[in-house]
């Protein structure tokens, strides 16, 4: 039973689906119409709305641009979108539409210009009447009077549409040459639509010399000069002439016959014409460039006639819109019913199949349906449990994941540090006369951070098993506090941070544990520090408070990035990570110091406003404490105690290495944030290459400003991480060509593939040793080398091998064309070279010189110098020719350069070949 209503669905959505197929074939006509505020305008949509609904696949599209040219110009630009098969334009102001016009000519869509012409030949057709003959007729017309001496008044329209100076035109031609017999008296031609005040002036002015005629661009200007002659009384002794011939109430025709108007000038709108005329196009038929329509005079003698023509052309129109549409109502109630004959069958045979199946399933599903209601809740039940569960465990082993990524990577860079700290040592040693500071303090400074990032992993384990033993004593909390501070001066004099200890009792005395404190100190002031941008301050201030003496607070101050309002509330939680926050770090931090904090029964709290602020608050005596948490201690040693930064300077043991100044070095630009390992490798490189430096935030602005040879880049940037900054600069013409080595923690298999994927060259885990670095930029820049030595010497071959990627294989390409094509010009220079390439003259330097070796200029002479060695081999022209061909100035200066580039004069050459 069940295959039987498979059987009968199939076939509902078989009949279904064969049913309501779309009619294939239909015709998309857009038309943009320049306004639509007059009743010829109308006239013409209507025509084309008409004559297109006989053709059942025409769908036509109107868009009016309402006498707006941008706005006639964006519905071109959607039509042409839309992929209309053909556009037909009634241009507003022709000339701002070429460039659109010739965009659709070049996408394939024909376009028929109507009424009005533009000055391009990238239509398809126009169709409109001859406005010059319009002209014509009115002035023929006009000069048939058996009148003499004849005053007319010209009313023109809107002086840059083709109608309008067409319709001058013609008749200016038939009115001058009537003048020269002196027929016509005067003629005075008013501009710019409708000038009523000009025209009542005329009126006003006239003494003795009264107007014949008024020929008007319209019959609608026309009728409406009619009726201010009328204000007058002079309506009798005026003949109006206009043009347009409209048939309708207050058609042409109808003023015709009113009287108002002497005669209008018949003026087709070509929108049945034109629909017939886009059909033709499309099937692929010849139609002529230009589809002049018919025009003629209408008067007294034969407005009857054509107003009787007209109605019965319309008459018969609306009979075939109406038949048409008869045929499209037949067709779709044939479809209907055929449709719904199908469906009953269909549904029959379902009803049938499911009477029997349901007969069957309801005695099976009765049975059942406790039983699975039962189950479902059960299982919806335990469903929510798990997914609560589960959610909880992602939650948190997502936070566990992400914490111990992140201190693997705080881990491997002072793991990287301290190795190659050692590493440099070793090669130092060999060398007498060398301190070795510098080393020592990096590996002295990092191995307390590797201790303290390990403490602080177990600290976190015992404030959850609760496991620390506070031990507090008596503490000079100034000097303690001003001891802490020394570990920090050097980092803040290297990076210029205003940071300062301010107490207003510098004397007083509280109990803590000095071990827990110190820890808490560290943790807030390593932020500070990584948070506060150069030139920023870090302030901390104890201040022993006169309204509360039971209390002591201490506020810690910066400049820095703050924290943002909606987090404040997260931070002292394990694993946060400020949404601003792009430095790596393990979030475990300002949780163990709030924990730290309240074992000493006091608070932390923190505000962010220009900054970040952090406010401890401690009780002062012992009573907080137990007995057995009290110990007595010696208290802390002054501040003199040994620092080994104390008298840092910004210099190294390798400032007193020498090096030739006018030696020419490779540059390498450092693309890392961490500022030991970038001073490190600074040092480490400065004295064999041109060293340039970036935290990440400037590094594609610096790529593209230096060029430099080489590129090593970290991965974990604050802004673009390392893949992203290795893929523009390989995407950019201008850098594609640097070897790039990607520095990084990030050892896994993914990371390797993404850092390929983005064009590094070489992919460098840390800790990494510098004998692999230096050794791995030796290669790359030896290969590049190499490289270039052989294309100089090969030029020819360049474009042949494709040894380079294919950004600088195409730019090598454009290169050599744009030298071919302008080759024998001795005037094209290297500047007019970077303009067509779309580069600066510099970069076009750097580019060329990174990537062969050579100058752009000496380039150029190589390339010249091998097209002039063929012609040599495989021409008779003679030297000067082949010299004047190849762009050289002179046949001397070719020569003298053939024969340093090849040891023999040009002549010699073609005798020895």
């Amino acid at each position: 039973m069940r295959y039987l209503s498979n059987i009968s669905l199939f076939f509902l959505i078989s009949t279904f689906f064969s049913c309501n197929q779309e009619n294939t074939g239909t015709i998309r006509i857009g038309f943009s119409q320049c306004m639509i505020d007059n009743n010829w305008r109308k006239d013409m949509n209507y025509s084309m709305q008409v004559q297109a609904g006989i053709y059942p696949n025409v769908r036509l599209s109107i868009y009016n641009s309402e006498q707006n040219p941008l706005k006639q110009i964006e519905d071109i630009e959607r039509m042409i979108k839309d992929k209309m098969d053909i556009i037909i334009i009634s241009p507003f102001e022709p000339d701002l539409i070429i460039d659109v016009i010739g965009k659709a000519k070049d996408l394939g869509i024909p376009v028929i210009l109507l009424d009005r012409k533009i000055n391009s030949t990238n239509y398809r057709a126009y169709l409109g009447a001859d406005n010059i003959e319009v002209g014509r007729n009115a002035g023929n017309y006009i000069t048939s009077s058996t009148k003499q001496n004849i005053n007319i008044v010209e009313i023109k329209g809107n002086g840059i549409s083709t109608p309008v100076i067409e319709r001058s035109l013609g008749f200016h031609q038939i009115i001058d040459t009537i003048s020269r017999v002196h027929m016509i008296r005067s003629l005075r031609v008013l501009e710019t639509g409708f000038p009523q005040k000009a025209f009542e002036h005329i009126l006003d002015s006239l003494q003795g010399d009264p107007i014949d005629y008024v020929y008007a661009y319209n019959d609608n200007v026309a009728v409406h000069a009619w009726e201010i002659a009328r204000t007058r009384g002079l309506e009798n002794q005026i003949k109006f002439i206009g043009v347009d011939g409209l048939d309708g109430p207050d058609g042409g025709i109808q003023m015709v016959q009113d009287g108002i108007l002497e005669a209008t000038i018949l003026y087709p709108t070509g929108g049945y014409e034109v629909i017939k005329l886009a059909i033709q196009i499309l099937k692929g038929e010849e139609v002529p460039k230009n589809n002049l329509l018919t025009t003629t005079v209408i008067d007294k003698f034969n407005a009857r006639i054509m107003r009787h023509q007209l109605e019965k052309i319309d008459q018969q129109q609306i009979e075939l819109e109406n038949l048409s549409l008869d045929i499209k109502v037949q067709k779709q109630q044939y479809a209907s019913k055929d449709f719904f004959f199908k469906i009953s069958i269909t549904l029959l045979i379902i009803v049938l199949g499911l009477a029997v199946y349901g007969i069957y399933s309801f005695l099976t599903i009765r049975k059942k349906k406790k039983q699975l209601e039962l189950t479902n809740t059960k299982i919806t039940v335990q469903r929510n449990q798990i997914e609560k569960i589960a959610n909880e465990a992602k939650v948190s082993n997502e936070a566990k994941i992400n914490f111990f990524t992140s201190l693997s990577h705080e881990f491997k860079t002072p793991i990287t540090l301290i190795l190659s700290s050692i590493e440099s040592i070793g090669d130092i040693t060999k060398e007498k006369g060398l301190k070795i500071k510098n080393e020592v303090e990096l590996i002295y400074n990092n191995s307390n951070r590797l201790l303290r990032l390990i403490n602080q992993l177990l600290d976190i384990r015992k404030t959850e098993k609760h496991k620390f033993i506070v031990k507090a004593s008596k503490t000079k909390l100034y000097t303690f506090s001003n001891n802490i501070l020394n570990d920090f001066r050097r980092e803040a004099q290297k990076r210029n941070i205003d940071f300062k200890l301010s107490c207003n009792d510098k004397d007083l005395s509280i109990y803590i544990d000095r071990n827990l404190m110190d820890k808490v100190y560290f943790n807030l002031l390593s932020n500070a520090f990584k948070f506060t941008p150069d030139n920023g301050k870090i302030h901390i201030l104890i201040k022993d408070h006169t309204t509360n003496k039971d209390m002591v607070s201490i506020y810690f101050k910066d400049s820095g990035i703050g924290i943002p309002e909606k987090e404040i509330k997260n931070v002292f939680q394990v694993f946060f990570k400020g949404s601003n926050n792009r430095n790596n770090g393990s979030g475990v931090g300002l949780h163990l110091s709030k924990e730290l904090v309240e074992i000493h029964k006091g608070t932390i709290e923190v505000h962010s406003i220009h900054g970040a602020e952090f406010i401890i608050s401690l009780h002062k005596g012992n009573s907080h404490f137990s007995k057995n948490e009290i110990v007595v201690e010696q208290d802390l040693i002054g501040a003199d105690v040994i620092d080994l930064a104390s008298d840092y300077q910004e210099t190294d043991i390798y400032s007193a290495q020498e090096t030739d100044p006018n030696k020419e070095k490779y540059s390498i630009l450092i693309i890392e944030d961490n500022k030991d390992l970038t001073q490190f490798l600074k040092s480490k490189l400065r004295s064999e290459y041109e060293i340039y430096l970036s935290d990440g935030k400037d590094a594609i602005e610096k790529a593209f400003e230096i060029i430099p040879d080489i590129i090593l880049c970290d991965i974990n940037l604050p802004e673009l991480n390392g893949f992203e900054i290795c893929e523009k600069l390989k995407k950019d013409l201008r850098t594609s060509h640097i070897p790039t080595i990607i520095l990084t923690a990030m050892g896994d298999k993914e990371s390797y593939l993404r850092g390929l994927e983005a064009g590094a060259d070489l992919y460098l885990t840390k800790p990494f040793s510098y004998s692999i670095l230096i050794q791995s930029i030796k290669s790359l820049l030896y290969n590049r080398e190499s490289l270039r030595f052989y294309y100089t010497n090969n030029i020819h071959k360049i474009e042949e091998s494709g040894t380079f990627g294919n950004l600088e294989q195409q730019f090598i390409s454009q290169l050599n064309t744009l030298i071919t094509k302008n080759i024998d010009k001795d005037d094209y220079s290297i500047e007019d070279l970077a303009v067509e390439l779309h580069i600066s003259r510099s970069q076009l330097y750097r580019k060329v010189k990174a990537m062969l070796g050579i100058s752009i200029s000496d380039y150029v002479i190589r390339f010249k110098l091998e097209s002039a060695k063929s012609m040599i081999v495989n021409t008779t022209l003679s030297i000067s020719e082949i010299a004047y061909k190849n762009g050289f100035s002179s046949p001397n200066y070719f020569s003298t350069a053939f024969k340093n580039k090849y040891g023999e004069s040009p002549l010699t050459y073609r005798k020895s070949v």
